[in-house]
């Protein structure tokens, strides 16, 4: 279910973003990477995944689980940037180069409440040498919502 970035095909141009850690509203990176650069945030959730803890932020990495956080939606004419800011951030260097520290990809995000469903989004998830490590000797993060001394269930 996850599909690689692409280079850049029509259909992926300008997905939301699915963010789960630092770049949380109410956490630091938000302010730094976000503000002024998005015009939606809600809450959302990746089904298929589970959350570890990393060093001061978080991995997500496919499994069985569900992962809280938030769909952003950049705002106009600011989209290219706001890849290319986050690409930087996440440590993404292309799809599948040996020293990701996240791979971008594709996923579906589950948007609770009455209105809900699905949407298509970028999410940066473990890249392949790190999900390894998580697996093997990682610190699983229970319920999938990662907070850094905010309220527990707050997006």
């Amino acid at each position: 279910m996850t599909t690689p970035a692409p280079g850049g095909g029509p259909s992926d141009a300008e997905l939301p973003f699915f963010v789960y850690g630092t770049l949380l509203p109410g956490e630091p990176n938000h302010d730094l990477f976000l503000r002024g650069r998005t015009t939606g945030e809600r809450p959302a959730v990746l089904p298929r995944a589970l959350l570890y803890e990393g060093p001061g932020y978080p991995y997500a990495i496919e499994g069985h689980g569900r992962v809280h956080g938030t769909l952003l939606v950049a705002a106009p004419g600011i989209y290219g940037e706001l890849l290319g800011l986050l690409d930087h951030l996440e440590e993404f260097l292309g799809p599948g180069h040996p020293r990701n520290l996240y791979e971008r990809v594709v996923r579906e995000v589950e948007l609770p409440g009455p209105d809900g469903g699905s949407v298509r989004a970028w999410v940066y998830l473990a890249a392949t040498a790190v999900t390894r490590s998580l697996r093997t000797g990682g610190v699983l993060i229970p319920g999938g919502r990662w907070t850094t001394g905010r309220t527990p269930g707050g997006s």
